[in-house]
């Protein structure tokens, strides 16, 4: 059993053992670098003799009696080169493999999977750790007893090579504590404030009042959710020349880890293949060894058109790579490098370059054309369907009904480039499509890339990316291996994730389009705690957090009854001691069926906690199949952490098990989309599969290089950007309505921090906001026609309490606007969406959210181009007619007549109306300037409003108006005899 603080291998995650003296046991005596004996006398075996952090020589003796162990050993280097398939394959050899083709291929003689194997090898290297604890070695001296001298002796390699990678800069206290003071002070004001408001009803307008005291708590309940997350802040630099020391040393082999991108897109007539074909460039263009890298484009939508385009695209890239990598391009997204309004010779000094960059831009353009051509052809489908250029039907005629499709463009074997250098690996996937499977939209087609990708590449990491979101800085990638390859920050980090950066927007950014102050406050608060959400592009993922297992880190399993489950938190119903064989094996079976064991029991760096029987099942094919699926090839590649695919399987074997793992049935009884993966039952997969994995206990990274990561598109007209925003409040409402609720869900490990459990609960309750913002922003407007007011005549502690909590509110934004970098613009854009969302597009999802979740009836809110301006930004002024424009439009109305309605009933009654006026008016003035935008944007260039919405609109209104002087529900009715007495007589 390894001991709970017990300093593990960095390479196997291992105990790290001591040496024949019972001192633990040091590898590299210059930076202390964690590895076992087991690890060194591996490496000094493949002929690697210096550390893999520091590249210091390891120490003389070190090797010496390493050296004499492997020749005193049976199993000597040599005799493993000649043995075909030698038997200690396990945790220190996971790149050596014996899977060569598929199905009855994969099985041995006895007919048992391959994975049955590794239980013999864990076997094996017990009774090795035994052997080795009986024979010591004495004949060098302790590490202790070593003089400096010759520790230091041979190390002419430092400098980068041992500097960190990545470095955390902590807001300054001058910053900071100011900040949260000001937090503080804010929430004992409100504290003050509510018990004013509550103990002070107004009784002529009790409705009203109670009404607003309802809504004034929810918002303060919504400001702590938001808030408090934000308590630590931090800034992250990376750097980048360390991580090029380190791991690209002249003449040794790049030890860079390999990337898979996956790229995916559904209809190529509403996302244009030109915009994806940008995208696939930009990746293929990437500053980072080619063999590294790999790009999967998932067509969800079968189309003939995409798999054209792409073939163009993989010919165009022959040419556009190597001039990318030649003069240093940026953006390497052709369509938006040669679209820069800049000086494209600046920083370049080759003669050559203005000439290449001439043909390159006219190669671009050709190839624009035939791109634009096959999208002339495909917007009229031909009766008997596409035929491809063979003659053959194209297998995708049938978006609903197709077989699986894959097609490899570029790669190790395909063509070069025209300097006659390798390209990047490019591969087309279609997902096989059948009537009466659920196939999961995005969801599952990445799902299907996972499968895809660790069958023929099986990278450690995995990049996705929206087919309109293309790679801006070329050194993006080694940013996030600035991280995710660093020994000590790596080992625990899921994913990191950068901010979305968009073109295409005005300056003003009138709908909040660009998100600032989400992704550089919100995002940045996150990451000093347990990380940012994943927001569902532009995001590097550690590929065994993507397959349900815990980080190295997470505490061992116990087996005794007082101990307590690293995954679910409890010991009786996970691990039991074992008394009688059957007893135990009904109990590893049932831990098995566990959902909230199904990651733990695959937890490879704690293998060694159970006995040989306990191992056997746990690492059995049932328990396997029921997780992973009917693959054997796809079960051997998550047995292998550090990525890479067998050198004895053969290419074409593998794309016919990649076809099988992109079935439409391989998911079904298995644990994809519940556990591994991304995770299904929201239409915001992305917020959920973060969820899983900070409730596993990884934690997650935001990284904000200076140049932006990547860029894409924001649809900037105001009817598709509340449509975007109505999809993400209905996502977060049917996670609210899940099991994963961040309300009640993974409390048994204790693994998700408070304040990240509160800024979760925050991403799947805002929608709900909606309710008591349209009733707060109603209240103006009905005080203004009432006469009537929801706030009593002010004291002088009351007065205070509301200055106050005015001030306060006005300095938190000064000071967060000061640590965030944010501009004044950005936060006032922020806060003028928010209401404008959380009136019509919120309080749609909602209503949606609640009809498909509790009835089953799923309605959709269609969108409807009506007309488009010629211009820079013409689409800004696009109307379109929506269900979502009506309360907002309603909303607008109804306080501007009331506006109206108070000051005509002010100049009726005189001087004395005036005061009471102002603080009706000044409520009713913060809701038209908040939805100044939605107004602005309803009228278009040329005011032209849909006739519908007007109309809609003003009848509300107009309904609710007479309703309201009819029944008049928040005000107290009069007596007929009071107003008798009041009644002046007049003298006729």
């Amino acid at each position: 059993m390894m001991e709970p603080g017990a300093p593990v291998c960095n390479t196997c995650g291992e105990a790290i053992g001591v040496n024949p003296n019972g001192e633990m046991f040091v590898a590299c005596h210059e930076c202390n670098f964690p590895m076992c004996k087991s690890c060194v006398e591996y490496e000094t075996k493949e002929g690697r003799k210096a550390c893999l952090r520091c590249s210091s020589p390891y120490d003389e003796h070190l090797l010496h009696g390493t050296e004499a162990k492997q020749s005193g050993n049976q199993s000597t280097m040599a005799s493993q080169l000649t043995d075909p398939q030698p038997k200690d394959v396990g945790v220190h050899a996971r790149h050596v493999s014996t899977v060569s083709t598929i199905d009855s291929e994969m099985n041995d003689e006895s007919a048992n999977p391959i994975w049955k194997n590794r239980v013999e090898s864990w076997k094996e290297k017990k009774k090795d750790k035994k052997k080795k604890k009986d024979h010591k070695k004495t004949e060098h001296p302790p590490a202790a007893e070593i003089p400096l001298e010759q520790h230091m002796e041979g190390n002419h390699q430092s400098g980068n090579a041992t500097q960190p990678l990545s470095e955390i800069i902590p807001m300054s206290r001058n910053k900071l504590t100011p900040y949260r003071a000001v937090i503080i002070m804010r929430l004992i004001i409100l504290g003050l404030f509510f018990h004013y408001r509550i103990t002070n009803p107004v009784d002529s307008a009790f409705g009203l009042w109670l009404t607003s005291v309802i809504c004034e708590i929810w918002f303060a309940f919504s400001w702590v959710l938001d808030q408090f997350p934000k308590w630590s802040p931090i800034n992250r630099i990376t750097y980048l020349d360390n991580l090029s020391a380190r791991f690209e040393r002249p003449g040794e082999p790049c030890e860079l880890a390999a990337v898979d991108f996956f790229v995916s897109t559904v209809d190529p007539l509403k996302e244009p293949p030109l915009i994806t074909a940008n995208t696939v460039l930009s990746i293929l263009a990437l500053d980072y060894p080619v063999e590294k890298i790999s790009c999967y484009v998932s067509d969800d939508g079968a189309a003939m058109l995409s798999f054209e385009s792409l073939a163009e695209t993989a010919e165009f890239a022959r040419k556009w790579v190597p001039f990318c990598k030649k003069y240093s391009i940026e953006p390497r997204a052709p369509e938006f490098y040669f679209s820069q309004k800049i000086d494209y010779l600046k920083d370049k000094v080759q003669p050559s370059f203005v000439k290449e960059r001439r043909a390159m831009k006219r190669d671009y353009e050709e190839y624009k054309i035939r791109v634009n051509a096959m999208v002339a052809r495909a917007q009229k489908t031909p009766e008997e369907g596409w035929t491809m250029q063979d003659g053959t039907p194209w297998p995708g005629n049938n978006t609903r009904d197709h077989p699986g499709m894959i097609q490899v463009f570029l790669g190790n074997t395909g063509a070069r480039d025209t300097d006659g250098n390798e390209l990047p690996r490019l591969v087309y996937v279609s997902r096989e499509k059948r009537p009466g499977y659920q196939h999961h939209k995005k969801a599952g087609a990445e799902n299907a890339l996972v499968r895809v990708s660790a069958v023929l590449t099986n990278a450690p990491y995995i990049l996705n990316l929206d087919c309109d979101h293309y790679v801006n800085n070329s050194k993006a990638v080694r940013e996030a291996m600035c991280f995710l390859m660093d020994p000590q920050v790596g080992r625990d980090v899921c994913y990191v994730q950068f901010p979305q950066r968009f073109d295409g927007i005005d300056k003003s950014d009138r709908y909040a389009n660009r998100n600032i102050v989400f992704f550089d406050v919100n995002m940045k608060g996150l990451d000093g705690i347990q990380g940012p959400v994943y927001v569902g592009t532009g995001c590097v993922f550690n590929r065994q957090a993507l397959y349900g297992y815990g980080p190295p880190s997470m505490p061992s399993l116990r087996k005794s009854s007082s101990s307590s489950c690293s995954w679910c938190g409890c010991c009786s119903c996970c691990c039991p001691s074992k008394k009688k064989p059957e007893q135990d094996s009904t109990e590893v079976y049932r831990d098995v069926k566990r959902e909230e064991l199904n990651a733990a029991i695959f937890n490879l760096t704690e293998i060694d906690n159970y006995d040989e029987y306990e191992r056997s099942m746990l690492i059995s094919q049932t328990s396997f199949e029921k997780t992973f699926g009917l693959s054997s090839v796809f079960i051997e590649s998550t047995l292998m952490e550090h990525g890479g695919v067998p050198e004895s399987v053969n290419p074409s074997t593998l794309i016919k098990e990649a076809i099988h793992v992109i079935g439409c049935s391989y998911e079904e009884k298995t644990e994809w989309g519940k556990e591994i993966g991304w995770i299904y039952g929201s239409v915001t997969e992305d917020i959920l599969t973060g969820f899983r994995m900070h409730c596993r206990g990884w934690r997650s990274i935001y990284c904000m290089p200076l140049r932006p990561a990547f860029k894409g598109s924001a649809p900037i007209n105001l009817s598709d950007r509340l449509h975007q925003v109505l999809r993400w409040a209905l996502g977060s409402v049917e996670i609210f309505l899940s099991r994963h609720c961040p309300l009640w869900y993974g409390f048994g490990g204790g693994r998700l921090k408070w304040l990240q459990r509160l800024a979760y609960t925050n991403t799947i309750v805002y929608p709900f906001t909606s309710l008591p913002l349209i009733a707060y922003c109603l209240i103006p407007a009905i005080c203004l026609l009432t006469g009537k007011f929801i706030i009593p005549t002010l004291s002088n502690l009351a007065s205070m309490l509301f200055l106050g909590l005015f001030f306060s509110i006005i300095l938190t934004a000064v000071l967060e606007l000061r640590w965030s970098g944010v501009s004044l613009e950005d936060l006032w854009r922020n806060e003028q969406f928010w209401v404008i969302g959380g009136v019509s597009a919120h309080l749609f999802a909602v209503f949606q959210g609640f009809l498909k979740m509790l009835a089953g009836i799923d309605t959709n809110f269609t969108v409807t181009a009506k007309a488009a301006e010629d211009g820079e930004f013409g689409d800004l002024y696009i109307v379109k007619w929506t269900t979502v424009l009506i309360p907002p439009t309603t909303l607008l109305i109804v306080n501007i007549v009331g506006v109206v309605a108070g000051f005509s009933d002010a100049l009726n009654k005189g001087y004395e109306a005036w005061g009471p006026l102002f603080g009706k008016v000044f409520f009713a003035l913060w809701v038209i300037l908040h939805l100044y935008p939605f107004l602005k944007g309803l009228m278009g260039r040329q005011n032209k409003t849909p006739t519908i919405v007007v109309l809609w609109s003003v009848l509300l209104a107009s309904v609710f108006s007479l309703v309201w002087v009819k029944i008049n529900p928040f005000v107290n009715k009069v007596d007929g005899n009071d107003l008798a007495g009041t009644c002046i007589s007049i003298d006729c």
